[in-house]
């Protein structure tokens, strides 16, 4: 008899097998179920309806090939809101819930409630600009990508979480300078891994290139928003970065280099590691 206990810890011993992350079994479990975690415990011993099954075992054998679950479920909750993704864009990761938690606790220190314009470059699945608009309606969100296949997932996730953020399509700062909008905070997770580093292929086969890699230092996206930000900022504005674990130091001199009479702070996330920088101008 298939039950839940057995067919997981089967799945389990495949993923790890394969040298992807085993905890997925149970997430695209619980997703295909419809269930929580503690339901799940609960029909542990029970079996397992046959079209779920089914549905689950194609899943498994995606995963095994390395597609990623959010690919094989179409989806990836993030910041408690579920966005839509495709092979169009990256998957929202946890570690940029922090970097949204992070600008929130910006917005209310330095704009006290007072309406704000921000803007996000490269917004990809537009997973940080609608979890800012839907988090603080004080804050207007206008988000870009070179992509248009992004642009076009990031305005359906838009429409589904009724979330009010303008869309434009361009390359980097362009589509903002163009438009002429001035804003008080600028964010941005661009592409950060350095072109010479070793990707797991989950990523490399399945997620957008243009999204991954930046440059030879991976800093080239960073280099070319510090050069045209003063084109976009208010005299007072907060700048907000997503980076790689190792890149701090660096990235901290390059931005002193543009701004030097700015506050820059690299913060940590919750692993500890260096995974945000904050340039704060006028502040």
């Amino acid at each position: 008899m298939a039950t839940y206990r057995k067919v997981l810890q089967q799945a389990r011993q495949r993923l790890y097998e394969a040298g992807q992350g085993e905890q997925a079994a149970q997430l695209l479990m619980l997703e295909l179920a419809n269930m929580e975690a503690h339901n799940l415990y609960m029909e542990y011993d029970e079996p397992v309806d046959p079209g779920l099954l089914t549905r689950f075992e194609e899943g498994i054998c995606r995963m095994e090939k390395g597609e990623p679950l959010g690919h094989v479920l179409g989806f990836e909750w993030f910041y408690g809101y579920r966005f839509t993704v495709n092979e169009d864009v990256l998957i929202p990761r946890p570690e940029t819930e922090e970097l949204v938690a992070n600008i929130l606790a910006g917005y209310d220190e330095h704009f006290g409630g007072q309406p704000a314009e921000a803007v996000d470059i490269g917004t990809g699945s537009g997973a940080i600009a609608i979890a800012l608009a839907k988090e603080e309606p004080g804050i207007h969100v206008t988000a870009s990508d070179i992509s248009e296949a992004a642009i076009r997932v990031a305005r359906q996730n838009a429409l589904d979480l009724d979330a009010n953020v303008d869309f434009l399509i361009g390359d980097m700062a362009e589509p903002f300078i163009e438009k002429g909008i001035r804003a008080d905070i600028l964010i941005s997770n661009p592409p950060y891994i350095p072109a010479h580093e070793q990707m797991e292929h989950s990523v490399v086969d399945y997620e957008p290139h243009v999204a991954l890699f930046g440059g030879e230092d991976g800093l080239h996206f960073y280099r070319r928003i510090f050069a045209r930000a003063h084109l976009i900022l208010k005299e007072r504005a907060m700048m907000a970065f997503e980076m790689g674990y190792d890149q701090g130091e660096r990235l901290s001199a390059l931005a002193a280099s543009y701004f030097p009479q700015a506050r820059i702070e690299v913060l940590k996330d919750l692993s500890g590691k260096n995974r945000m920088l904050f340039v704060y101008i006028n502040l």
